[in-house]
């Protein structure tokens, strides 16, 4: 029986993932588009027809990865709670989501600052991404708690910046990734009450 015809998107994810795991094995500059392709299980023609390079092969991953975790973020984050379960919240699913996805943590935190300008633009917009959607949670916190005072991105993307350190502090970036039996350690959920103490200085801080 022939195997079932790949779609464009699967084909895509499946480049991504193998760009993922080839990258927390042996880093970005290391990974060539054989070691992509030979993974994937399609050829060089096909990754051509759908990234123009690595380096875009990389942003996509990067951009998929980090929208889903915007949006994992905003969902947990949602409800009537006061604004401090909120913040709880949002953080302990952003970290949860962090460890199932130990090949990606790399690239996130390492690999795409040294990909090329393309991607390290990218970057810095992503990283105005996660500062903005702080900076809704607020206000959105905002109304239900008056005395909340808002959140200016300028001190949300220092916010993001301070996770950002905490994460490369939990792990070795450069040690080859070794997945767990059930895909988490727990590395990152240990950080939970540091992220929220971070956050809940900033917004309570007063002049």
């Amino acid at each position: 029986m022939a195997a079932p015809t790949r779609t464009a998107q699967t084909i895509r994810r499946d480049l991504t993932g193998a760009l993922a795991t080839c990258v927390s094995e042996k880093g970005y500059s290391a990974t060539t588009i054989a070691d992509i392709v030979a993974l994937a299980r399609v050829s060089k023609r096909t990754f051509y027809e759908h990234f123009a390079d690595k380096e875009e092969c990389l942003m996509a991953l990067y951009e998929h990865v980090c929208a889903r975790l915007m949006l994992i973020i905003r969902a947990a984050a949602s409800g009537d709670q006061p604004w401090p379960q909120r913040i709880s919240d949002g953080a302990a699913a952003y970290l949860g989501a962090l460890e199932t996805m130990p090949s990606f943590t790399r690239t996130m935190l390492i690999e795409v600052q040294a990909a090329g300008q393309r991607a390290f633009m990218l970057r810095q917009r992503t990283l105005q991404g996660f500062a903005q959607t702080l900076v809704d949670m607020v206000e959105v916190g905002r109304q239900h708690d008056p005395r909340l005072e808002p959140l200016a991105p300028a001190q949300a993307l220092a916010i993001v910046g301070g996770i950002n350190e905490l994460l490369l502090h939990a792990i070795d970036p450069y040690a080859p990734v070794v997945e767990p039996d059930d895909g988490r350690d727990g590395r990152f959920a240990a950080l939970h009450a540091d992220v929220v103490r971070l956050i809940s200085a900033v917004l309570s801080f007063r002049p």
